[in-house]
């Protein structure tokens, strides 16, 4: 299948359109409309230089020494000391997967005219990510505001030939020099004029990248904690009465109506729920019989969180930026776009509904656990007491919602002001964002123990659960073998975890 192009336009990048870069299935192509677009925006950096008028960003130093005035033949210069200089980051290296996404985002958003940046600078980019070729980025060292320098830094020192790159081939991701990387690219490294350093790294490209994938991912494991919740109705043999949509109406918040209209669907025609239609069991646990009232704030959160980011993405978020009139006139207003809080907030926001999602979905693993609950042996072992049967999942995702607790507390409330003062307030998105992704790594662990308790439960009963019930089960089945003694069941977990975030569920 060939790849789908993607357009760098400036207006229209998603974040399925990053995944797929991710997943190596899309190309990058510049339109011409933004090609014009950054044309006439670098006309007026380059008239600015011509008149000798001081201009931060442009001719002048940067952050605290932004009154020191640079010489029109020290620009450049200017431009390749800044680069070399914020290129400090430190911890583990950046997965290569995430800075062609961060490469993308960053193109997308000088594509949208207002950095002054010239259109062969972009091109140059994307002609890298095509190659499948990032520069090393270690990931630390962005604060959230002023834009991502460090990372974006390193980024830009692959741009000038100055940095090592890892190359996707059939065998996976292997070192290359950055003479072999532009081989591979077809072009060269790129000689920085006034401005073009500053527009490079000044951007919210690295917290935009950690935050895609995140809400991609929460996306998935909201509706796999829909399943899961699904699941568990059938394995204890709950009471579907909880997610009749007239209770949900009666209080129609989006989130909470498309959670209880999923799980209910879920459970159509399902002969376990008919076999005990008058079973005197009055009310299940809040964990079941609340989901959609807790799944659904979540859901309503997530929308937002889309919202917002896929408006960043198509954003021009450095400083100064340029707007050119249509009469040819400009203005360079400096201004404070590359400040990420409100990436931050949300990854702070979605890092706790991570939290709650797993939470919740501990406690129905705890009631499969249960004979009170299932009808089934404890812990469901086939032999009490000789057997421990799937005790220690439910200890494991106690152990991932602990961690998760930890996670959930808030990055953005942790300011600290930099350079002498000047920069005074920061948001510390990119440590919030890349947090989130671990946050939904530990969920998905949970939810894949959910579904393995769950499933093991429905295998032991002759009746046949709801018809989308049935379709997970047949998938779960699949990837963990009935229990018929005990035996370590990590592996299991961590292929239902992989499942479960490669979208598995969605087509089961």
């Amino acid at each position: 299948m060939d790849n789908v192009i993607v357009n760098i336009d400036g207006t229209s990048l998603s974040i399925e359109s990053l995944i797929a870069i991710r997943d190596n299935i899309a190309e990058v192509r510049l339109t011409k409309e933004a090609t014009i677009s950054m044309s006439n925006s670098r006309k007026a950096v380059e008239s600015i230089i011509e008149s000798g008028k001081v201009v931060y960003g442009i001719n002048t130093g940067f952050g605290a020494l932004s009154n020191v005035t640079i010489d029109r033949e020290n620009l450049a210069q200017l431009q390749l000391n800044l680069i070399r200089s914020h290129a400090c980051g430190v911890g583990e290296i950046m997965k290569p997967e995430h800075v062609l996404m961060m490469m993308t985002i960053r193109a997308n958003s000088l594509a949208v005219g207002n950095s002054g940046i010239r259109p062969e600078v972009v091109e140059t980019i994307l002609a890298l990510i095509n190659a499948r070729c990032a520069p090393i980025v270690p990931r630390i060292g962005s604060l959230g505001a002023s834009g991502d320098l460090a990372p974006l830094s390193h980024l830009a020192l692959g741009l000038i030939g100055e940095n090592e790159f890892l190359k996707q081939d059939d065998g996976g991701w292997t070192t290359i020099s950055s003479t072999e990387a532009f081989q591979y690219a077809q072009s060269k490294p790129i000689s920085l004029e006034a401005k073009e350093g500053l527009s490079l790294i000044n951007g919210t490209s690295q917290m935009c990248t950690f935050l895609s994938v995140a809400i991609h991912e929460l996306e998935l494991l909201t509706f796999t904690a829909d399943c899961a919740v699904a699941c568990s109705v059938e394995a204890i043999k709950g009471s579907h009465k909880p997610f009749d949509k007239r209770i949900h109406n009666s209080r129609p918040h989006r989130g909470q109506m498309i959670s209880a209209a999923r799980i209910y669907s879920l459970l159509a025609d399902s002969a376990i729920n008919k076999s005990h239609e008058n079973c005197d069991r009055v009310q299940d646990a809040y964990s079941l019989r609340c989901a959609p009232q807790v799944h659904g704030p979540i859901i309503d959160i997530l929308l937002n969180a889309r919202t917002m980011l896929s408006i960043e993405l198509n954003s021009a978020t450095d400083n100064p930026l340029i707007f050119v009139d249509e009469e040819g006139g400009f203005e360079v207003i400096s201004g404070g776009n590359f400040h990420g809080e409100n990436l931050a907030i949300t990854a702070d926001n979605l890092a706790v509904c991570a939290h709650e999602l797993a939470s919740i979905s501990e406690r129905r693993t705890n009631l499969i656990m249960s004979p009170k609950w299932s009808g089934q042996k404890a812990f469901l072992s086939n032999t009490e007491g000789l057997d421990s049967g799937m005790m220690i999942i439910q200890y494991v995702s106690a152990a991932c919602v602990a961690e998760l607790h930890l996670l959930a507390n808030p990055s953005s409330t942790s300011n600290i002001a930099v350079s002498m003062g000047k920069e005074d307030h920061v948001s510390m998105g990119s440590t919030a964002t890349h947090r989130l992704l671990s946050s939904s790594e530990l969920l998905s662990k949970v939810l894949a123990n959910e579904l393995i308790c769950s499933c093991e439960a429905i295998n032991r009963t002759e009746l046949k659960p709801g018809v989308g019930v049935s379709r997970i089960f047949g998938l779960i089945t699949q990837i963990v073998p009935p229990l018929i003694e005990d035996r370590s069941l990590s592996q299991s977990t961590e292929l239902v975890s992989k499942t479960i975030l490669s979208g598995g569920l969605l087509f089961s």
